[in-house]
């Protein structure tokens, strides 16, 4: 038995989630509308080099349709592929979805409780589109039902993040966090593993500082190019400047990193998938997150190792 209370090794996402809320819960991605400010103009337009939401949108999730709609039809589906989900979390996913007036917040996720099926909210944004007043909402909605924000931060690194058009600075993603987390709000990040310009030794030196934020959980995705980003297209004209992993050398260097990061941390995610008809780089195939989760923890017993193993 480890820390975080089972014996897996790692702090898993599903069991924070049944310590949380004693059963199975499911997400439901939502696509509310929203825009960022990387696209609108306000701070650039284009988004950050690496970013293709379609790639990670489900089907159902259209703007066009309401917030109620697109839940409904997640729960009919994930209810057909995961009978013994009961109970949903609305995960407000696609762009920023604090980018707005505080009243328009106020009617998209009040519209995602109106399912009784729905128990929370995740909200993905930027650590610039948030302030004092929307946290306080959030902090008053969070009293009710579950509620987590989950911030972008990509790289700890200033440099990284300027090259990217992120926007914003790594001081600015740490004020966000701490400021969300002093209400009592669980808190998220993502991070992308081998952007340009970042060695693994860099990668590595991350994670003191990802300990030292107040996180609950938190994502590691490896870098993936998308058709239609400039990181395409600067992938295109300067193929030499991007390195990229193997599946069973970037397990590795996950558990690498795994072993230093504080146990209480939930490790929601460590890669991603994308359809291959959005790829525009190296790929590991068609091998499902699923799949990527087997060797994972196969790798881990092999190694015989385990979340904080190294964690001082």
């Amino acid at each position: 038995m480890y820390p975080w209370g089972d014996e897996r090794r790692y702090n898993s996402y599903s069991g924070y989630f049944r310590r949380t809320f004693g059963s199975r819960i499911q997400k439901l991605s939502v696509n509310a509308g929203f825009s960022c400010p990387n696209r609108d103009g306000t701070l650039s337009y284009g988004g950050c080099t690496f970013c293709s939401n379609e790639a990670f949108t489900p089907s159902y999730c259209r703007p066009g349709k309401s917030v109620r709609q697109q839940l409904q039809e997640g729960i009919e589906f994930h209810r057909n592929r995961y009978r013994q989900a009961d109970r949903y979390l609305a995960y407000f996913q696609s762009f920023s979805n604090t980018y707005a007036p505080l009243d328009r917040l106020k009617t998209v996720f009040a519209e995602a409780f109106e399912l009784p099926e729905v128990a929370g909210i995740i909200v993905g944004t930027r650590p610039d589109c948030i302030d004092g007043r929307k946290l306080d909402y959030l902090a008053e909605l969070a009293q009710r039902y579950y509620v987590t924000i989950e911030y972008g931060i990509e790289s700890c690194y200033d440099k990284t993040l300027q090259e990217i058009n992120r926007g914003h600075d790594f001081d600015c993603a740490l004020r966000a966090v701490e400021a969300t987390a002093a209400r009592g709000i669980p808190v998220g990040a993502h991070f992308i593993l081998g952007l340009p310009g970042e060695t693994r030794a860099m990668m590595q030196d991350q994670v003191g500082r990802i300990n030292a934020l107040p996180l609950t959980t938190v994502k590691f995705h490896q870098l993936q190019i998308f058709k239609g980003t400039r990181m395409a297209e600067m992938y295109r004209e300067h193929p030499a400047d991007f390195q990229f992993f193997g599946v069973d050398e970037y397990i590795d260097f996950v558990i690498d990193l795994l072993e230093r990061i504080r146990p209480d941390l939930v490790l929601e995610r460590f890669a991603s998938e994308a359809p291959p008809r959005y790829q525009a780089g190296p790929t590991w195939g068609l091998i499902r997150n699923e799949q990527l989760w087997s060797r994972f923890e196969c790798r881990l017993r092999e190694r015989d190792t385990f979340q904080g193993a190294l964690f001082r």
